[in-house]
């Protein structure tokens, strides 16, 4: 209902404006006339409903404003529901519907995610929002084609071969960084690290993914830079729609951002479209290793048995919905992590002594020989490692909202009623700085916290909801750590990084995914 009032209002003023082209003076005075009595009649009645919701005494979360105030304090928008959370533990922003629910409650998060899981699913309302980029990938569906990625892939992450051969793409992975970061200290230049991260990470998903080399960090491979820009401004323009009240006018007239988007989708879908054409072709004509195949040729045999229901259109959903869990995650987690260790020296060096020490590394070792120290054993010693990168998932989870919607009435376990059609949103972003769940010193970055004698100690995934948790907890969760582990390690290995401006503080750009806005830029001396 909000956007078509939206859409309503945005497009009223240009009909008149047309219409007076061709009736007289007068005509266009009445209809504006009555134009102005229906804007004046919907923000009657929009402020009839909010004044309802206020003084309600039917045990509803409180009302925090608008969900236009979502629109106001868009480029802060984690940093402005974490204020509000620091108010109201669950709290309501009200749009003419319906309410968006918005919660930091571990209790609720466990309701919703665990306890009562059935009601609460991605919804028509966000499919509809993300579906031109996500389609019916893993992210953006319920149901049947839910369960079915969810088993294909928790299949996939839980063999050994994926783990040895994740591992591997890894490690060389982590040489090739290793490599570019050696000729910017030679040269002291300074460097992008959330770019150059971004790029590995992407290499390293199509590798590991669909078996293919796209050497985006190398930069000989001018589509796949242009494929990642696509897709992250896509990233960006989608997450915008969750505000802008004009943005289905906007697709059907093809104008502003949307017309960006289509553009991005047009390319990104193209190339995911080749990928699995090309990939289809090699397995016709080569014989697969069973214990080589990459995740798409998997998803490509189990296709074969049921084309009707795993088309291309299908396929090209799952394989962008992983390129955005392996790409994103990973690279932006990690860039937040250098930018903590660059802000705290003293652990940027305690991390690499755990790194050392785990390793047993002796000498002047090369890039390959250090690489090959770090074995699935070593990885498991680096708990301070592990505390690090868990600390920065807690202060800057890579997913630092998201959204469901229910299905029927419910009570959340707080007392709080829900109703049917309401969003319902946990904040992992605003989870990581409260006070009652992480002490007074929430908003501090300290590792020690998830250290007990110095092993590391998990939360419940309800408190460190940074992976979700239940039935849709992230089944790449392992794969993920153990991608960050090894490229922090080896380039913790060799080098001390310093932010080129220690003045400044970064900030993220609202999207999905928790990027750096404008880059992370520092410098990497020898150690």
């Amino acid at each position: 209902m909000f956007s078509t009032m939206g859409a309503l209002l945005f497009a009223s003023p240009m009909i008149f404006l047309l219409w007076g082209l061709f009736v007289s003076a007068s005509i266009v005075s009445i209809m504006f006339g009555v134009l102005i009595f229906l804007v004046a009649l919907l923000t009657f009645k929009y402020l009839l409903f909010y004044i309802k919701e206020l003084i309600s005494e039917d045990q509803r979360p409180p009302v925090a404003g608008l969900m236009l105030n979502l629109l106001i304090h868009f480029s802060r928008l984690f940093d402005y529901q974490t204020s509000l959370a620091k108010k109201y533990r669950t709290f309501r922003l009200l749009q003419p519907s319906c309410s968006e629910i918005f919660t930091t409650d571990p209790v609720n998060i466990e309701h919703i995610l665990k306890t009562n899981f059935s009601n609460y699913g991605k919804g028509d309302y966000n499919w509809n929002l993300m579906r031109d980029l996500f389609g019916d990938g893993i992210f953006a569906v319920d149901g049947d084609k839910w369960r079915h990625q969810r088993k294909l892939a928790s299949y996939e992450f839980s063999t050994k071969i994926l783990r040895d051969f994740s591992s591997a793409v890894f490690r060389a992975n982590a040489e090739k960084l290793t490599s570019k970061f050696s000729v910017a200290a030679a040269a002291k230049q300074a460097i992008d690290m959330q770019d150059v991260l971004l790029k590995s990470s992407l290499d390293s998903i199509f590798k590991v993914g669909f078996g293919v080399e796209l050497n985006s960090l190398s930069g000989s491979d001018d589509f796949g830079n242009q494929f990642t820009k696509a897709f992250d401004d896509s990233n960006f323009i989608v997450y915008c729609r969750y505000v802008d009240v004009f943005w289905e006018l906007k697709r059907y007239l093809n104008i502003g951002m949307e017309a960006s988007l289509k553009r991005n989708i047009k390319l990104i879908d193209s190339f995911i479209f080749e990928l699995i054409r090309c990939k289809r072709e090699q397995m016709k004509n080569v014989e697969l290793d069973r214990g080589k195949e990459d995740i798409l040729s998997r998803f490509l045999l189990e296709s074969e048995k049921d084309p009707e229901s795993m088309t291309d259109k299908y396929l090209r959903d799952i394989t962008l919905n992983f390129i955005i869990a392996g790409k994103d995650t990973t690279a932006n987690t990690l860039t937040w992590f250098f930018y903590m260790l660059c802000k705290h020296p003293l652990i940027q060096e305690k991390a690499a002594l755990d790194v050392r020490e785990a390793t047993e590394a002796q000498g002047n070792l090369c890039a390959d020989e250090f690489a090959k120290l770090v074995t699935e054993a070593a990885l498991e010693k680096m708990h301070y490692l592990h505390a690090a990168l868990s600390e920065t998932l807690r202060l800057y989870p890579a997913v630092p909202v998201d959204g469901k919607n229910a299905a029927e009435d419910d009570i959340l376990p707080d007392g709080f009623k829900v109703k049917k059609g309401d969003g319902v949103n946990y904040m992992t972003y605003a989870m990581g700085r409260m006070t009652y769940i992480w002490g007074e010193d929430a908003e501090e970055f300290r590792p020690e916290r998830w250290l007990v004698n110095g092993v590391f100690r998990s939360e419940s995934p309800y408190k460190f909801a940074a992976f979700q948790a239940g039935p849709r907890i992230c089944p790449g969760k392992e794969f993920a750590y153990r991608q960050m582990k090894i490229l922090a390690a080896v380039l913790l290995q060799f080098f001390r990084f310093k932010l080129v401006d220690e003045t400044k503080e970064a900030t993220y750009r609202t999207m999905f995914t928790l990027h750096v806005d404008k880059g992370l830029h520092l410098y990497a001396y020898p150690r």
